[in-house]
């Protein structure tokens, strides 16, 4: 896979600044990026896009999508009623192995959806999980699943353990990176019967396996990777990203208060907009779907140019490091999931 140029398909109409900020960042990714971008949208649309640009044509291809899914539109509609959408398109060319990787900004239950009925699943995985990170003192946290499974197995949450695991010592460059999961304390009295089976599962995967975390430990604990069910996750997710733009709203309206605080306001300017960069969720490019047979990345609906630039080139450091391949072989090889006959293990390996 070294030796090869990889092709990268952007959804060019998916998030709210689309077309104009994904054909941005894809330029700015191709300058330095070494094989081809494929903006895959409205043809007439991308293209008058382009014409703002100065970049290398041989590097950037256009695909003709007819059709795009706003951010808003049920996954479960459009799924099969836009089969000529962006999403489709741009994830139909990876089904057929005409590019490596996907990157969208667009709505992501409607790319999960795509997603499964297009790649399917990797083996040994019972469904995808959608990644987010979030900084923390050992730099981010792995935190999966925040929005693909509102229910889950313990099974599940296991298998999400072992592939965020490997996420973060591949693509994010963890030695031997500490598991935990999610729970309402750190007892093992806590969490729920869910919580407290995948616990038990999860002490004996072979994996650097912390236990119960709480919350506050995403930021400010010993971890690289939280495991909780898709519920738990997004909601997580959300009281993050509001986070984040509340601190923004309280340092404006603090500067306000007078010339004493703006003046304070701006001594400190660099030292405040170095922290918000870090907590803004737009800033850190994409994170991978991870379970589904292919690479797929999502970033925010709201992602910058920069963004997706920095989307698209961990999207092609993620198929350089063969991550999928990695995970398929650790799901197969994990005896713990065979006991129990979890992800699409055959029933006869639970007698084993």
């Amino acid at each position: 896979m070294e030796g090869k140029p990889l092709r990268v398909a952007v959804d060019a109409m998916g998030g709210d600044y689309a077309p104009q900020a994904i054909v941005e960042g894809a330029v700015m990714a191709a300058h330095s990026f070494r094989g081809e971008i494929v903006l895959v949208g409205e043809e007439g649309r991308v293209l008058k896009e382009l014409e703002r640009f100065d970049y290398p044509k041989r590097k950037v291809k256009v695909f003709h999508a007819p059709e795009a899914i706003g951010m808003e539109e049920s996954p479960s509609k459009v799924v099969r009623s836009k089969p000529n959408s962006s999403i489709h398109k741009a994830i139909e060319l990876m089904a057929e192995g005409r590019v490596d990787a996907v990157v969208t900004a667009g709505n992501s239950g409607a790319a999960l959806a795509v997603a499964m009925l297009k790649l399917k699943k990797l083996p040994y995985v019972e469904r995808p999980a959608l990644v987010s990170l979030h900084p923390s003192k050992r730099g981010y946290t792995v935190v999966l699943d925040v929005g693909g499974n509102v229910e889950c197995r313990p099974s599940m949450l296991v298998q999400f353990a072992i592939m965020g695991e490997i996420y973060a010592r591949l693509a994010l460059g963890r030695e031997r990176p500490l598991v935990g999961l999610l729970s309402n304390g750190t007892e093992e009295t806590k969490g729920t019967e869910v919580t407290r089976k995948a616990h038990e599962m999860l002490k004996r995967c072979g994996i650097h396996y912390v236990g119960y975390v709480e919350g506050r430990d995403i930021y400010f604990g010993d971890v690289d990777v939280v495991v909780c069910d898709g519920f738990v996750g997004n909601a997580l997710l959300k009281a993050a990203e509001g986070l984040g733009d509340f601190l923004r709203w309280k340092l404006k309206k603090e500067a306000e208060r007078g010339i004493l605080a703006k003046l304070a306001f701006s001594l400190s300017k660099g030292l405040w907009h170095k922290v918000l960069k870090e907590v803004d969720y737009t800033s850190y490019g994409g994170v991978p779907l991870l379970g589904v047979n292919g690479v797929c990345f999502i970033c925010h609906g709201h992602s910058s140019p920069q963004a997706i630039a920095q989307a698209i080139r961990a999207a092609a450091d993620y198929v350089l490091k063969d991550v999928n391949g990695s995970m398929e072989k650790a799901l197969e090889a994990n005896q713990e999931l065979k006991r129990w006959g979890a992800g699409g293990f055959k029933f006869w390996e639970r007698l084993k």
